[in-house]
């Protein structure tokens, strides 16, 4: 009885995945609802950072008068966030409600054409994919 439980245990502790292999797991689910590149895959931090990005981008705008640019881009995001689908994929269930928020809009701007090569939030994509 005792082998059968420790076997279990292992077998429960080598099947647990890192948080980064969680959000990464996420990550593809939900590029297949926002139409981003499936190898776009950020990790928890690196989808923050990309939508910190974007919101450094758009706080400038606004600063810079050009309300309507940065108003078309927040729509433009909210929309393909949206159009991803309001239930989370199985494969985010483990992910806190920040991280998988963080993850969702991070896909949905890699959805929209506004990355580079690395991943990163790419500001002349954006201009470009609003027309401008």
């Amino acid at each position: 009885m005792l082998t059968t439980c420790l076997l279990l245990a292992a077998a429960a502790i080598g099947c647990s995945k890192s948080a980064e292999e969680e959000a990464k797991d996420c990550a593809t689910a939900l590029t297949e609802r926002t139409g981003s590149d499936s190898s776009d895959t950020p990790t928890a931090s690196e989808a923050e950072e990309r939508n910190n990005a974007l919101d450094k981008t758009l706080a400038d705008m606004v600063r810079s008068g050009y309300e309507g640019v940065a108003k078309d881009a927040t729509d433009a995001v909210e929309k393909k966030t949206k159009d991803g689908g309001k239930s989370r994929p199985e494969a985010c269930e483990p992910l806190l409600k920040e991280d998988y928020s963080a993850l969702r809009m991070a896909t949905a701007i890699g959805g929209l054409g506004w990355t580079g090569e690395g991943g990163e939030f790419d500001k002349l994509k954006m201009v470009e994919g609003l027309g401008g």
